[in-house]
């Protein structure tokens, strides 16, 4: 086992904090199961356990013997939920999805973040909070901001925020769409690439889409797919553009690759490229079983001991200090990537 130059046991060091991690996972995803189900998939488990984390951290003082191994939960196992991830990636999706609507998704995801990274900048908030909120309405939600916060270093404070603001948004919207939708008598199809390129993290698109029929359900979640499929060339977009913030040096294209594609992005890509040429589903014939859900599963339980440790690193006072302005910051980029979608399908795409 690797030893510090202090000649302590690092694994020991780690372990207190991380059985606790693991013990208060454990526990989210029992209550979480007894949630009824279409509530529990509104509320998501990742929420509660954050939640949990929160408030436990914030209630009573941690053991500095614990630090260790919360620190451990979200830097290294975080980093291996990543990889696991790219499993469930397909490339093949940006394939298959209409020339137009894919045009629409870059320019969506691209729209959010520049525009949430401006914003933020303007009002004096931190631009790595802008970067995450801007990712999380972009792309696929809490799933993108997770794995984008360790490639940008972002504070503990700073992830809780975006998140909160994204799970709170795309909740709003699994009601709010469906109804307005209904107003204006939207086709399935319509809703459906709108609900996709909109609404921000997956199983919101699904409750949206499939509340307002199959047909627009089935479309939604095809163009949602096609958004997460993106989220490997979005972290290397983010990469590089941190890549000068995070030393202040100017660096040649070369310097920027190497320090904004870490080991866990080139990972997360093989992955993806193995589920894109059909490696696991080979494997899952062989095996008479799908891999890609083993590993989604696993990498979402990792997600979930990553986040409570964020949860319980996170001191409210900091959250708090962070103000209202980054929330109606992410409220307006939400507003504007919704209604820049409703017109660009109603006047290009979907154009009579």
């Amino acid at each position: 086992m690797e030893k510090d130059s202090l000649g302590e046991d690092r694994g020991a060091s780690v372990f207190p904090g991380l059985a606790v991690v693991l013990v208060l996972a454990m526990m989210t995803r029992f209550v979480h199961g007894l949630i009824p189900p279409e509530q529990g998939e509104m509320l998501g488990e990742v929420i509660l356990g954050m939640g949990l984390g929160l408030i436990l951290g914030n209630l009573i003082k941690l053991p500095d013997r614990w630090q260790p191994g919360i620190a451990f939960c979200f830097n290294a196992i975080l980093r291996i939920s990543i990889v696991l991830l790219g499993a469930r990636f397909s490339l093949q999706k940006i394939v298959e999805i209409g020339g137009s609507v894919l045009l629409l998704i870059i320019g969506l995801i691209t729209m959010a973040i520049l525009l949430a990274r401006t914003f933020c900048i303007s009002a004096g908030a931190s631009c790595k909070l802008g970067t995450l909120i801007g990712v999380g309405t972009a792309v696929c939600g809490n799933t993108a901001i997770t794995v984008s916060a360790p490639l940008i270093h972002a504070r503990d404070e700073e992830i809780s925020f975006a998140i909160a603001t994204n799970t709170l948004f795309g909740t709003f919207a699994v009601f709010f769409y469906p109804v307005f939708a209904n107003y204006l008598g939207l086709s399935p199809e319509f809703f459906g690439i709108w609900a996709g390129t909109a609404v921000n993290d997956t199983s919101q698109v699904v409750a949206a889409g499939f509340t307002y029929g199959e047909t627009a359900g089935d479309i939604a979640v095809a163009v949602k797919l096609t958004r997460n499929a993106l989220l490997g060339f979005v972290l290397i977009a983010v990469g590089l553009i941190y890549a000068k913030e995070q030393t202040g040096e100017e660096l040649t294209l070369t310097q920027k690759i190497r320090r904004s594609i870490p080991a866990f992005v080139i990972g997360f890509l093989c992955m993806a490229l193995l589920n894109t040429f059909g490696f696991f589903e080979m494997v899952g014939e062989l095996v008479d079983r799908d891999p890609r859900k083993d590993l989604t599963m696993v990498a979402k339980f990792m997600i979930l001991v990553a986040l409570i440790g964020v949860g319980l690193n996170t001191d409210l006072k900091e959250l708090k200090g962070i103000g209202f302005m980054p929330f109606f910051i992410g409220l307006f980029v939400a507003g504007i990537t919704s209604t820049t979608s409703y017109l660009v399908i109603r006047f290009l795409i979907l154009a009579e």
